[in-house]
């Protein structure tokens, strides 16, 4: 892993990256609303947006405020493909890119000026690189941290650009409202406006000891750092992700626990497959669940040794959906997900079948070598045969 110096740091961010990729494969979509997913939505586009609809919300909740929306199936592929080029063009800028998720990256051009001119340039013609080689519009905030650096590319969207100079920094801060703070969600916002406190500027007024005292240590001293644009973090090249994660739209429908329990193996199936690719290893297994009220629930299970075998991941995510199941069953469920973390890459232990039961391992890599060759639909679980498939999520890239 290779941590980059102090220099202009760039977050490039890919706008309503899904819906985008949509309207550039299809022109009659482009200009017209439209929503990526039936039962819940995964993305809309700005013209969706502005009709108050929003990722996560319900498909007909956002049918319901948007009527006249195009909605269109998912195509991970497409999506996953997209991201992959707009990597390059990043790469192409600079080394030193660290990829967040598959859409948004932070790029440090501190050592670019020469080759290259001032950070604006830089992300003028990243911009126009992206929309010409790849067709999608990217918004990029500047700034000297990665903090205000994405706090810059959120108030630019959609389709901006937004330098923040470093004798600017705390003017352009201050007025934005306390959500704007990373780590500020629906609960703390709530705690700083019912005490009167709306802006970051206002955060930034109190002395350290009074946001702990009302917040928390973590979340006070946190937020006090980032409220005067206190943020040390470098970007960071070579990172390996700490977590990789499947999940599964619902829709609005009660599901029985056979039903959860089949969508559970096919996202162990998909998972086990991504771990070995990667040639990884986890120990922690979280169940992940959002219910129609929005709200959500994980479950977690670590197993005793680091494992990348899709029994051993499945059986642990059918232990967490049993002991779920009582809080599932009244409720109606709109979202699974499964996610592996507690990474430990050099410590598999080979395990050979003294009991003469089927060799697990040899099995996987059967299964992975067909689906690699045939797709990722050529084997499956009988139980599954009953669902329409889902395309795999994309991964962010290497």
């Amino acid at each position: 892993m290779f941590v980059s110096n102090d220099g202009p740091i760039l977050h490039a961010d890919l706008d309503a990256f899904y819906a985008s990729v949509e309207q550039r494969d299809d022109p009659a979509l482009r200009g017209r609303p439209v929503i990526v997913g039936t039962g819940v939505v995964l993305a809309a586009s700005y013209e969706a947006k502005a009709r108050g609809v929003r990722t996560a919300m319900g498909g007909r909740q956002a049918r319901l405020l948007c009527p006249d929306a195009v909605v269109v199936q998912p195509r991970m592929a497409a999506y996953s493909a997209a991201s992959k080029a707009v990597f390059e063009v990043f790469r192409d800028t600079t080394p030193l890119v660290e990829g967040i998720s598959i859409d948004e990256a932070f790029l440090d051009v501190g050592g670019l000026r020469k080759i290259a001119g001032p950070p604006r340039q830089i992300a003028t013609t990243l911009r126009a690189e992206v929309a010409r080689r790849v067709g999608l519009p990217i918004t990029v905030g500047v700034a000297r941290t990665k903090f205000l650096a994405k706090v810059a590319s959120g108030v630019a969207k959609p389709d901006g650009l937004l330098v923040v100079p470093h004798d600017a920094e705390l003017a352009f801060l201050h007025p934005l409202p306390v959500e704007r703070l990373w780590g500020v969600g629906v609960v703390t916002s709530g705690k700083l406006r019912a005490l009167g406190i709306t802006t970051v500027g206002e955060v930034a007024a109190f002395d350290v000891r009074e946001l702990v005292s009302m917040l928390g240590a973590g979340s006070g001293r946190h937020l006090h750092a980032l409220a005067h644009n206190r943020d040390p973090r470098r970007v960071r090249v070579g990172q390996r992700r700490r977590s990789m994660g499947a999940q599964r739209a619902l829709g609005s429908r009660r599901r029985g626990l056979t039903e959860l329990d089949e969508f559970t193996a096919g996202l162990a199936d998909r998972l086990g497959r991504r771990l070995r690719a990667a040639d990884r290893a986890c120990r922690t297994v979280t169940l992940r669940l959002r219910f129609a009220d929005f709200t959500r629930a994980t479950r977690s299970h670590t197993v005793p040794k680091p494992t990348n075998g899709t029994e051993v991941i499945l059986a642990a995510a059918r232990a967490l959906l049993t002991t779920a199941w009582p809080m599932i069953a009244d409720r109606g469920i709109t979202l699974i997900g499964l996610s592996l973390s507690n990474f430990d890459d050099d410590a598999i232990q080979l395990e050979l079948p003294f009991d003469g039961g089927p060799d697990r391992a040899a099995l996987d890599v059967t299964l992975d070598s067909l689906r690699g060759r045939f797709g990722s639909t050529a084997v499956t679980r009988a139980a599954l045969l009953r669902h329409r498939p889902q395309e795999e999520m994309p991964v962010l890239p290497d």
